[in-house]
């Protein structure tokens, strides 16, 4: 996925640094509003925006002052009390599902409803040999015949089992939660999100 650099992330994010508290609670219950019910990858400019937004919020703690009211349907996140925006990563058996607003763990791995635990446990326990390839250490590359090949064989299963995240797995989380957000890219194989689809 193209990160921007930090000073043009820095840049970006003026804009939510110039709304007063007011008019960026209703910026974001609006954009909240608009991601209900859906499935986005984490590379949508949407969900770029609103992230820059969640850390100007965060910081001025926004939902904390109950300027407006989250969108129905949102539950209040455990760690920071902003509306529950949830991020499934590849780091998901470690971290659970992550807060869009602070980072922090949203829904422990445990925590999620029963009918989704089992095939995400399933869907990690596959990705993380994958991803593992591009951390080999010096011994297992040499064992390699090919570490070259070995990296490019897991970049294309790594992409195939993100989209069986993003299209197949994320779709049944809306039975539980309002929107949820998926990584769709892994910059430690090389695998952006255009190299995803359905």
């Amino acid at each position: 996925m193209f990160e921007p650099p930090d000073r043009l992330w820095k840049e970006y994010s003026g804009v939510f640094e110039d709304f007063d508290d007011l008019t960026l609670a209703r910026w974001m219950a609006q954009t909240l509003a608009q991601l209900k019910g859906r499935v986005l990858r984490f590379s949508h400019p949407l969900v770029g925006a609103y992230r820059l937004a969640a850390e100007q919020a965060h910081h001025r703690q926004i939902w904390l002052k109950g300027l407006v009211a989250a969108p129905a349907g949102f539950f209040e996140s455990p760690c920071c009390r902003a509306p529950g925006l949830p991020l499934f990563s590849r780091d998901v058996l470690e971290t659970g599902l992550l807060c869009q607003h602070c980072s922090e763990t949203l829904v422990a791995l445990e925590d999620l409803p029963a009918d989704l635990l089992e095939p995400v446990k399933k869907w990690a326990a596959e990705y993380a040999p994958v991803h593992q390839v591009a951390h080999w250490e010096e011994s297992q590359r040499k064992s390699a015949a090919d570490y070259d090949k070995a990296c490019e064989s897991a970049a294309l299963r790594a992409e195939k089992l993100l989209a069986v995240a993003g299209f197949e797995l994320m779709p049944r989380f809306l039975d539980h939660y309002p929107a949820i957000i998926w990584e769709d890219h892994d910059e430690c194989l090389e695998v952006r999100p255009d190299d995803i689809s359905a």
